[in-house]
């Protein structure tokens, strides 16, 4: 089973990370898909995959069931290996990297409740951070916010979604990270989260899924977020994702089909595709003597 797919920055490559404990790296050109590496260091299945800013190289961070996060370079053609962090006592659920402006940084989530954010030092090497306790039972989903200048300095915050049902949002202070907001607004584990990009209106957007079979729209800032829920799904949300311009947002989840929402001028979102619906629509234009193709999405662990 694949749980997580990404394209790179230019679009011209894909990652996958599956069951089989195997992470692949395609080239796209064309529409066509042609495998370029198979990375088969992780000894359980493989959750989640991200692409690193192509100002750094082409890096490629992968976490699993294994209790690693793996970060991968490529060099020319060939795909190898640079560091492997293993100071988690369970597995590593999430992987996301920071926005380029504050430097080469990754954070990951782990089901023994913790998140580490580990940073590349001019010393090239990896310092780690842990949030110890982020999450009871488990932390599901880590996001970077977007980079923000405050008094000159540049601001670091995450989002983190875990087994307790809550939304956090953290703040890096002096070199520790602190709890910001605690969001109640789900009654099951939170399976994901996503700071949505910048708008430039000087407001936070983060989405939220959850294992209730809900998916909520957080706004506001400086601790103080209010929420919006979508319209009923009818299984488990697993992913949540935006689009680069932050205001489109991808839901996928135990049914097989990916919708995109958007929000109205009135401030309700509304639906502007379905995968299911775009099934059956290709379906019924289909000449009936060819075999009808249902599109699939897959869903993560």
């Amino acid at each position: 089973m694949i749980h997580d797919a990404q394209m790179d920055y230019y679009g011209t490559r894909l990652a996958t990370c599956s069951s089989d404990r195997t992470v692949r790296v395609f080239e796209v050109r064309e529409g066509e898909q042609t495998l370029v590496a198979s990375l088969c260091e992780h000894e359980g299945p493989v959750w989640q995959v991200a692409w690193a800013h192509p100002m750094y190289g082409r890096l490629l961070a992968s976490c699993g069931y294994d209790r690693k996060l793996i970060i991968w370079q490529e060099d020319n053609t060939s795909w190898r290996s640079i560091y492997t962090y293993t100071e988690h006592t369970s597995s590593m659920n999430s992987v996301c990297w920071a926005p380029h402006d504050l430097g080469l940084m990754v954070a990951c989530a782990s089901s023994d409740g913790s998140v580490s954010v580990l940073s590349y030092t001019a010393g090239h090497t990896w310092e780690a951070v842990k949030i110890t306790n982020a999450h009871n039972v488990g932390c599901n989903a880590v996001s970077w916010a977007p980079a923000v200048t405050s008094g000159g300095l540049q601001q670091q915050r995450l989002v983190t979604g875990g087994c307790d049902s809550y939304v956090k949002i953290w703040r890096n202070e002096g070199g520790e990270w602190v709890e910001e907001a605690k969001l109640e607004g789900h009654s099951d584990w939170v399976r994901d989260v996503a700071w949505a990009p910048s708008s430039g209106l000087g407001t936070s957007v983060i989405a939220s899924c959850s294992q209730d079979c809900r998916v909520l729209i957080w706004t506001g800032d400086n601790g103080q977020f209010r929420s919006k829920e979508l319209p009923t799904f009818a299984d488990v949300i697993w992913h949540v994702s935006w689009s680069v311009t932050g205001n489109i947002l991808a839901v996928s989840g135990g049914d097989n089909k990916v919708s995109l929402w958007k929000e109205n001028t009135e401030g309700q979102w509304v639906c502007l595709s379905d995968s299911s619906k775009a099934a059956e629509a290709a379906a019924s234009t289909a000449p009936s003597s060819e075999p009808q193709q249902q599109l699939r999405a897959q869903a993560v662990h």
